[in-house]
């Protein structure tokens, strides 16, 4: 008897643990610049489907580099969020709209208060699928834009991405007042009703 349960227990743990696997195996990446990561992270933390939203440094030449370089500039990197998300619960069309409702499109190498080519907003896709559905959004958004001006964000290839310093991930839950005082001495939540109206920031 007792060894049928451990074979059951057994069976469950490995069953468990290949489901965890796979599960595992089915999630994807998508990775955003839109200024600065603080203000990238809360829009992507609250959708189901997505398991994790880190914030890093991406696009650039130098390998790990740190905030100090990268606010520097002169590293090629941008400010940007790599979202982990289940595609069976949140698409990427999905993300990408959440994206654009977070950003200024109209401007290059700066976003709201922070000016610098590590501010410029871009799309680094993953995957042959999620470059389509980039350029398709953008195609779409540019028909249909609420507002005046060009879009000038870029669309291009992943590369390596850099994970943040610890105290700049999840600020805004860490320093919820100095977080908001900065978005709003920024002029972001301003400027991002003027662009989008009702959808501004969701």
């Amino acid at each position: 008897m007792k060894m049928l349960i451990t074979a059951v227990v057994g069976l469950s743990v490995v069953l468990v643990a290949h489901g965890a696997v796979a599960s595992a195996a089915h999630l994807e990446k998508a990775t955003f610049a839109g200024g600065c990561f603080w203000c990238m992270e809360h829009p992507f933390d609250q959708i189901p489907g997505v398991t994790s939203v880190t914030s890093g440094y991406t696009g650039g030449s130098k390998k790990n580099p740190t905030y100090e370089e990268v606010s520097a500039g002169g590293t090629g990197h941008a400010e940007a969020v790599q979202v982990v998300y289940d595609p069976a619960r949140v698409s990427y069309e999905k993300l990408l709209n959440i994206f654009w409702h977070n950003i200024d499109p109209t401007v290059r190498d700066r976003q709201f208060c922070d000016v610098g080519n590590q501010y410029r907003s871009a799309i680094f896709y993953h995957s042959e699928e999620q470059r389509r559905l980039a350029l398709l959004s953008k195609t779409l958004l540019e028909k249909n834009k609420p507002f005046k001006g060009p879009i000038v964000t870029g669309i291009m290839q992943a590369s390596a991405f850099y994970p943040a310093e610890d105290y700049h991930q999840q600020y805004y839950r860490k320093n919820p007042i100095r977080y908001k005082f900065y978005r709003y001495r920024c002029g972001r939540d301003q400027r991002l009703k003027e662009l989008w109206g009702d959808p501004a920031g969701q």
